[in-house]
């Protein structure tokens, strides 16, 4: 699964575009109507920076001017488009959530919404209960006597939280990761997938990377450790925190990369169940699977990073049981921080927030209040949301752009010299089948068997968590539905599934500056056009092109044709690994590669489809630019986002997606840009033609 930009998390982590330090202006937008739009449905003319030519940077030509007026807020750690529709979608759950509709008889999810929030929101009841919610699972802890009993807890542990094809969910500070999701070589079925886990910070480069910044934020971690060791009341916190981050050090160095992870044919790894004692000893895995309630009949896994989940398998069986009990300790409070105490809450904040991200100041309650209920209950909302916020119209406008960009993929891939006609075959049946969710699912997710009880905000939190791996697990051995969504219709962004051949559209990124009924062509094929052709080319990319047309990981490619793929994809490399945000951190072109590769494509493909809608309309001159100029600056102008440097340095190491500077920059690639914006030689981005990266 990838999605077209970073997800949130609770304290939203969001990064800046240029190591350039922040003006303290103050951007202020006035707070819209909550059925109105954020942004007008036009190209924001006073963003633009006429002292910058585009042929030398693109986006902050498009941007610049209001890169120079913004900062970001003190709760933020990026801000831009994508944080200012967050924000508006803050204001418009928490609206749902305290003025829902009158339920319909029978439907309980409104009164769950109600309680759900509010329990979060009592502070008062949160402190009075101090830290006894975590009282049952420290003695539990504490009560383990030997590996059996290990093994026992750590399976208990066990939760549905990571996702193997979405970079943004490969991490959980759990031991190990469980997602449930289609077969890759028999996709009708189910299968689980183990992961890799357990860190408390955001990936193995943290602990080894030998860096003096990255040796900073280690000495800064260990302090933190010890000090939730000293709010759990932990005797000799700062030994125990030391041999903790040394428990955690030795994981990480059996940890697989994040390159490593993303290659979809190094993870295949197909497990028996019953061979997981004699191939990572160390921990009973017999012990493990019954504690997490895995089903008898599930005989096989797929265990995604082997070398990983068999490192920290000896690792359990050869570390000092007392560490793994502190170890334990720790992770049991730091993953459910956010349900504690104000004491607890800010200690957590200030390492994995402002040390980790820079972010100088805590989300307001309210805004956290709002992403924990939305996480537990997101169908509840996002039915409400939209019936309030999508009507009809936009829907059925949205699919109208979709088959535009179909044929255009189609006849970008009749047009392509280098493909053979077996392999063009397949690429159409794949585009022929594939499903394109919008605004919604098709059916609603039930939460009957969630109890929700007023004033247990940790309850709750721990009550939904277990639902979700409940749900997750009912899946096995039932046949896959290709309609399910894995997104929220109030998420911000869009997603592709490369097994289940299609993308997920969720209504909340179907709105300006994306996407509007008022909005012109060049607009919404610029904008939202760029995001719909991005996902679709996915299922081409490098992981995407190893699944046919019915989910099934195979290569359906020619030699030569996939040796002419690869190559195109070098060049993106090369150029992605040019820019460096900071002179000792440059962007990994390896690892974006792929979402490099969608956002070519995308956009070449977005403006096909414009092309073929308006006609010679694209030299219609509008605002002060024609309608291809238009399309590239709607382009640009959604990649609009500043960062803090801790950030931003976390989104180069640890996400497939670059900064957004350098994927609004990736115009440079399309041929209609140069001739839009007289770009020549000499100019910073302009690119030969032949070098320019043009796979699709």
């Amino acid at each position: 699964m990838r999605a077209f930009r970073r997800a949130t998390g609770l304290f939203f982590l969001s990064v800046s575009l240029t190591g350039a330090g922040l003006i303290p202006v103050a951007h202020a937008v006035s707070p819209a109507p909550l059925d109105q739009p954020l942004f007008p449905a036009r190209i924001d003319l006073d963003g633009i920076d006429k002292a910058v030519s585009p042929g030398d940077n693109f986006f902050k030509y498009a941007n610049g001017t209001w890169l120079a007026k913004t900062a970001v807020p003190a709760d933020r750690s990026s801000y831009g488009i994508w944080e200012m529709l967050e924000d508006l979608g803050d204001r418009r759950l928490a609206d749902i959530i305290q003025h829902p509709p009158q339920p319909a008889a029978g439907d309980a999810n409104v009164r769950k919404l109600s309680d759900y929030y509010s329990s979060f929101m009592d502070e008062g009841r949160i402190e009075q209960l101090g830290l006894q919610p975590l009282q049952a699972i420290l003695k539990e802890i504490a009560a383990i006597s030997d590996r059996h009993a290990l093994a026992k807890f750590l399976g208990g542990t066990l939760r549905a939280d990571v996702d193997v094809l979405n970079s943004t969910k490969l991490h959980t500070d759990n031991l190990f990761g469980l997602w449930i999701a289609q077969d890759l070589e028999h996709p009708q079925r189910y299968v689980p997938f183990l992961l890799q886990g357990g860190l408390g910070m955001p990936d193995r480069s943290y602990y080894l990377d030998q860096s003096p910044r990255m040796a900073e934020i280690r000495a800064k971690y260990a302090t933190h450790v010890a000090s939730m060791l000293t709010l759990l009341g932990v005797p000799d916190a700062a030994a125990k925190a030391a041999r903790i981050v040394d428990l955690e050090h030795r994981i990480a160095t059996v940890h697989a990369s994040l390159q490593e992870s993303e290659d979809v044919l190094k993870g295949n790894n197909r497990w028996p169940r019953r061979e997981f004692n004699t191939r990572a000893p160390g921990l009973d895995w017999n012990v493990f699977f019954a504690a997490a309630q895995m089903p008898a009949s599930q005989s096989d896994f797929i265990v995604w990073q082997p070398g990983a989940i068999a490192g920290t398998a000896a690792l359990v069986g050869n570390q000092p049981l007392e560490t793994w009990k502190d170890y334990l300790a720790l992770h049991a409070i730091e993953r459910r921080a956010a349900f504690l105490t104000k004491a607890v809450v800010a200690e957590h904040f200030a390492f994995h927030g402002t040390v980790v991200n820079g972010t100088p100041e805590l989300r307001p309650r309210w805004k956290r209040a709002v992403s924990v209920t939305d996480a537990a209950l997101g169908d509840a909302v996002g039915k409400i949301y939209v019936e309030r916020y999508f009507p009809p119209a936009a829907q059925a406008r949205v699919t109208q752009i979709v088959e535009r960009l179909r044929v255009a993929l189609r006849e970008r891939i009749d047009h392509l010299d280098w493909m053979t006609p077996e392999t063009k075959a397949n690429a159409k049946a794949k585009l022929a089948t594939f499903i394109v969710g919008v605004g919604y699912p098709e059916r609603w997710r039930d939460y009957g068997t969630l109890r929700v009880v007023p004033g247990d905000a940790f309850g709750n939190a721990e009550r939904a968590e277990l639902a979700e791996y409940h749900y997750q697990l009912a899946k096995l051995g039932r046949l896959v539905d290709r309609t399910e969504w894995v997104m929220t219709p109030q998420t911000i962004n869009a997603v592709n599934l490369p097994a289940m051949n299609g993308i997920n559209l969720p209504a909340a990124i179907l709105q300006p500056p994306f996407f509007s009924l008022e909005s012109d062509a060049a607009l919404n094929y610029g904008a939202i056009g760029s995001v719909i052709g991005h996902e679709m080319s996915h299922s081409f990319d490098d992981e995407g092109s190893t699944f046919d047309a019915t989910g099934h990981l195979r290569n359906w490619w020619t030699a030569d044709d996939l040796a002419h793929f690869k190559a195109a994809g070098v060049r993106l490399v090369q150029e992605f690994n040019a820019y460096h945000p900071f002179p000792d951190l440059a962007v990994n072109g390896k690892q974006t590669v792929n979402e490099n590769i969608a956002d070519v494509a995308g956009l070449a493909a977005a403006y096909d489809a414009y092309r073929s809608e308006v006609g010679a309309q694209t030299s219609k001159v509008s605002q002060g630019f024609t309608g291809t100029q238009r399309f590239f600056l709607a382009f640009a102008q959604s990649w609009r986002q500043k960062f803090r440097e801790p950030a931003l340095r976390t989104l180069i190491l640890t996400d497939e997606h670059a900064p957004a500077e350098y994927r609004a920059n990736t115009v440079r690639n399309v041929d209609a840009w140069y001739q839009a914006f007289g770009i020549h030689p000499g100019q910073a981005l302009y690119l030969t033609p032949e070098a320019r990266a043009q796979v699709w």
